[in-house]
């Protein structure tokens, strides 16, 4: 498979496992109607203030396989300083990593790779590397990321990459979304070529488990009124008049025991009268056999919304649209100008099953928890969010936007609706002057701000916008608050103590086992068990420890292997390979990740 090179790829290939580890320090949590509290809501929606490298591995003990769905929006990376969202890759905070993590040191006595000589295509890519590094060990097995992206800047740089950390065959395909319906018509850009959608690109973690997604099903008009013996069914009669034509002596064996009536046979064969009556599907009804057919028989017959791989404004709303609902939600002009639409979101993780995580690493004002608490007011689904965003607005806009939504917000906007609407005819074409006075009529009506005459879905429309207030039902929910922690191992590599006993046991188990952390609260030391192998991390503050036969005396959980943490070791080593023990010295053994 082609791969892509860059300057400065060579340091960031594997820099995910050299970010610190740093521990989520819980801010405070928020419940709708009740506001903030101290204590945690445990309640699994997330909002995390941070750099996103560093977040997205704090995450890993929790979540490392976990995450069914992960919705991104990126920097476009257009060069754009002026851009809200800092769109290149020119912020202080990327900057400052990149100088950390390219520039070599002038021991090292190599060719420095200074940041200054790196375009800003290579800076956009060494951020963006491992960062995808991070969000592949976070998907499910059956999992899916969608990235947004733009047209040219670095969609074909990303693809490339993606393929190198996803795999060329999890690609699943590029969907697009029409971001604008207003074309530039100003400046030397009206003279350009206009980008009208954005693409989104799909990819899964491994293909061979995606088994198909969740389609809505469309009513098909089939009706299951009888009650068979596996529930809701339509019985069918499988009786035919045995004269003329339609005799056949050959179709008048029993089933079940009784032979077809006087003058009639079997619509069926014996052979398929065999496996219906061992699937349940012939019974005896009213004294005759009847076939039972029940809605996963036809599954064939009915029809589902398919996921399309093109999203319309006029179906998911444009970036400006967007943008009014996030001044709406807020009660003022952000200053945010292209802002994924809540219905945009909605559509890509309906797909996915009602329980599902959905993650957004690149979450700005936080369209996708906006998202996620829509559908589930919709579908009484409980999907989960977690956003994590780095700027300091992270409380003030993408926390509080969540808050508002949850807890029902004022709001005075435009509501646009359709008066009338034409299907293009030859009849309506005729009474165009009618339909050019009805519009004329209506713009003298002081209750609409704004009429307009337009081609919506095939037909002619007039529509009308007016000014309108209000206050918005709340979705309800929860969510807790977090920032980034201490690191977990100090300047010299030793344990910090500081983050906190708990967060150091959680830490360990999921270095030894990958999976997330529940205390045993059983005995001193003792981690838990897994695989038959017992965990035991012997660990004090102010001595230290030794793994002797007085410490295997507070071993009482059996296994088939013990594994134990300690500061030294007295033990012989056929004493511990006799008795299957794995001695790891603290700090040094513990496993960086």
């Amino acid at each position: 498979m082609p791969t892509l090179h860059w300057i400065g790829k060579d340091k960031v290939v594997s820099h995910h496992q050299d970010v610190p580890y740093r521990v989520l320090e819980h801010k405070y949590g928020f419940t709708a109607d009740k506001g903030e509290q101290s204590e945690p809501t445990n309640c699994g929606n997330k909002i995390i203030h941070g750099d996103n490298l560093e977040a997205l591995k704090s995450l890993l003990p929790e979540y490392e396989g976990k995450i069914k769905c992960i919705y991104i929006d990126p920097p476009y990376n257009t060069g754009n300083e002026g851009w809200t969202y800092n769109d290149n890759v020119n912020h202080p905070k990327i900057k400052k990593w990149l100088d950390e993590t390219l520039k070599a040191k002038e021991q090292d006595k190599v060719a420095a790779i200074g940041v200054d000589d790196l375009t800003r295509h290579d800076k956009w890519l060494c951020m963006m590397y491992p960062r995808l590094q991070l969000l592949h060990r976070l998907l499910s097995k059956d999992g899916v990321i969608f990235i947004s992206i733009n047209f040219p800047d670095e969609h074909h740089h990303l693809k490339c990459i993606c393929n190198e950390i996803f795999g060329e065959n999890n690609y699943l395909g590029d969907l697009t979304w029409e971001s604008t319906t207003q074309p530039i018509n100003s400046g030397s850009a009206r003279f350009n070529l206009q980008q009208k959608t954005e693409p989104i690109l799909f990819y899964c973690k491994n293909k061979k488990f995606q088994n198909g997604f969740i389609l809505e099903e469309i009513e098909s008009g089939l009706k299951y009124p009888h009650q068979g013996k596996l529930g809701k069914c339509r019985f069918e009669i499988i009786e035919k008049s045995d004269a003329g034509d339609y005799q056949r002596d050959t179709m008048k064996f029993p089933i079940l025991g009784q032979l077809p009536r006087e003058g009639k046979r079997w619509q069926i064969g014996e052979d398929t009268a065999k496996d219906l009556v061992s699937r349940d599907r012939l019974e005896i009804v009213d004294g005759m056999i009847k076939k039972a057919v029940y809605p996963e028989d036809e599954l064939d017959k009915k029809k589902f919304y398919p996921f399309w791989s093109h999203f319309s404004a006029a179906d998911v709303g444009s970036a400006l649209l967007g943008k009014d609902i996030l001044n709406e939600v807020m009660g003022r002009a952000i200053g945010f100008d292209t802002v994924k639409p809540p219905k945009l979101i909605e559509e890509l993780i309906s797909h996915f099953p009602p329980d599902s995580i959905i993650l957004d690493s690149f979450a700005g004002s936080g369209t996708t928890a906006h998202a996620v608490l829509n559908l589930n007011k919709q579908d009484g689904g409980n999907r989960k969010f977690i956003l994590v965003e780095m700027e300091d607005y992270s409380e003030e806009i993408t926390a509080q936007r969540v808050k508002r939504v949850m807890n029902g917000y004022d709001f005075q906007g435009k509501k646009k609706e359709i008066y009338k609407s034409y299907s293009v005819n030859v009849t309506n074409l005729k009474k165009s002057d009618k339909i050019l006075q009805e519009y004329e009529n209506l713009k003298k009506d002081d209750s609409y701000s704004k009429v307009s005459i337009e081609s919506i879905n095939g037909e002619i429309a007039i529509t009308a916008e007016k000014q309108v207030s209000g206050k918005t039902e709340g979705l309800g929910g929860a969510f807790d608050f977090y920032e980034l922690g201490l690191p977990l191992f100090d300047e010299n590599q030793n344990l910090n103590e500081e983050v906190g006993f708990p967060k150091i046991r959680e830490y360990i188990w999921f270095s030894e086992t990958r999976t997330s952390f529940t205390e045993p609260n059983s005995e001193p030391y003792f981690l838990g068990k897994k695989d038959e192998s017992a965990y035991y991390f012997i660990y004090e503050k102010d001595r230290l420890t030794t793994l002797d036969f007085d410490t295997l005396e507070l071993i009482k959980t059996k296994g088939e292997q013990y594994i134990v943490y300690a500061d030294t070791c007295l033990l012989s080593k056929d004493f511990m390979a006799k008795k299957n023990i794995i001695f790891k010295k603290i700090p040094r053994d513990i496993t960086r990740f």
